[in-house]
């Protein structure tokens, strides 16, 4: 089947508009014969004169009044579709953005994200879920706008990505606790009972990899999936929690928090988000609130 010619259904409705070739002509700057050529095949296209000579002028045929409403709004249609983005308006937005990330993430920086959007945007609300894994399934199908997390190898080469910022290992033990006090060489760090965090449940990591040069092996009680958990258990127990420091500021209020007596990388924390997402207004004020937000938050 034949590719219809679009352009015509402009011509059309103009030519049903103005009721006349050389009107029509002027208002496409088009000359009077390039308008009749049109015409010829619109008579051809759809099978009816369209317009007929009733004296001097033309009129709509039956076909041509029943079109011209329909017409009208395909135009009109089309010309929305090809018009540029307007400005967004956060205050008239009304939509649900789904973000996946950590609970640490969520009680750090949510307060700050939740405040901005019930300020500039009253009719947006934010749906958080956790992130059980780094599959980048979510994304790739639409069920997730953003996600919050460590760009890992295993993230899906087409993501788009933005560093928010860097955060490292820190321990963190209850106030009173015997590490609240005094130096913390990885010996005493090492001798103490601590809680690994893994969601895949490993009771080793890169801490236990730093200390393993010093002949140092930590002393695994007990693993948690989440920081969070972690550092509820911290609070309640003589453990040793080790977690990143600005992923947890708000959650380890009250407890003594000190600098890790090996040494271990420090990460990058960005969001990422679906390429087909990159140019929407909506999306692209989303990232700049998670951004700043993350910046304000120190």
């Amino acid at each position: 089947m034949a590719i219809p010619d679009f352009n015509l259904l402009v011509t059309l409705d103009v030519l049903l508009a103005e009721g006349s070739v050389a009107r029509a002509a002027r208002r496409l700057r088009l000359s009077p014969s390039a308008m009749s050529r049109a015409l010829a095949r619109l008579r051809e296209t759809t099978g009816d004169p369209l317009l007929v000579r009733a004296g001097r002028g033309l009129v709509p045929t039956p076909r041509a009044v029943e079109l011209r409403e329909q017409v009208r709004q395909l135009v009109q249609d089309a010309q929305a579709v090809l018009r540029p983005t307007e400005a967004l308006q956060p205050a008239h937005l009304v939509r649900t953005f789904t973000l996946r990330t950590s609970e640490g993430f969520v009680e750090c920086f949510g307060p700050g994200l939740i405040a901005r959007m019930g300020a500039e945007a009253p009719g947006v609300r934010l749906c958080f879920v956790q992130k059980p894994d780094k599959d980048s399934a979510p994304l790739r199908e639409g069920a997730v706008d953003l996600e919050i997390g460590v760009v890992g190898s295993g993230a899906a080469p087409e993501l788009r990505t933005q560093a928010l910022f860097r955060d490292r290992f820190i321990g963190v033990v209850r106030a009173g606790h015997a590490l609240s006090e005094g130096e913390i060489t990885p010996a005493r760090y090492a001798a103490g009972q601590h809680i690994s965090v893994s969601r895949r449940g490993l009771f080793k990591g890169g801490i236990d990899e730093a200390l393993e040069p010093l002949g140092l092996q930590r002393d695994i009680v007990t693993i948690v999936g989440g920081f969070s958990t972690a550092l509820a258990l911290a609070r309640a127990t003589d453990l040793v929690a080790s977690v990143p420091g600005r992923h947890t500021g708000v959650l380890r209020a009250g407890m003594h928090s000190f600098d890790l007596p090996v040494a271990t990388p420090v990460f990058t924390v960005s969001m990422l988000w679906h390429p087909r997402l990159e140019a929407d207004p909506a999306q692209r004020w989303l990232r700049t609130c998670v951004r700043e937000v993350c910046v304000a938050t120190d």
